[in-house]
């Protein structure tokens, strides 16, 4: 594992909420939020999502996603490929009381389904030290004319 990898994943598990972007049939793109659920070490996230959404179709026809994430000083894209698992155990592992805002029959709910993410490549743009730095970072940036000092990698995950 790299330093660029082992940084990326640190980055996103601090990120629940990813915008995932999947193809629908005439090729359009489409963004909804998705809470994630896990980060594991192998570059595997999991989500639950309703089985009867456009996204979950968008996947089981064009298992391509992207995903994106960022706070303040942190931006986070990883793109990869999406698998509806239907695994009522893992489900119940996963379970959270904020999944039960759109699956109120909790993880025993039929439409209740588990996407697994498995990520390919990634790319980061953080600003160690917050928003101090950033700042310093915007204002050396106009007085001097050179570019903006932030971190960024890309990693084939």
């Amino acid at each position: 594992m790299t330093e660029d990898r082992d940084h990326l994943l640190e980055l996103m598990d601090d990120m629940p909420i990813a915008m995932m972007t999947t193809v629908g049939p005439a090729g359009e793109l489409r963004a909804v939020p998705m809470a994630r659920q896990q980060v594991e070490p192998s570059a595997q996230m999991w989500f639950i999502s309703a089985r009867d959404t456009r996204h979950v179709q968008d996947i089981n026809a064009n298992p391509r996603v992207q995903l994106t994430f960022s706070s303040r000083d942190v931006w986070v894209a990883a793109s990869g490929t999406a698998t509806v698992v239907n695994d009522p155990e893992k489900l119940r592992e996963l379970w959270t009381t904020f999944a039960e805002a759109w699956l109120p029959g909790g993880p025993d709910d039929p439409n209740a389904v588990l996407l697994r993410v498995d990520l390919q490549e990634g790319e980061y743009w953080d600003t160690p030290g917050g928003k101090v730095a950033s700042a310093l970072s915007f204002l050396k940036t106009r007085i001097t004319g050179d570019t903006y000092d932030a971190r960024h990698g890309s990693e084939t995950l």
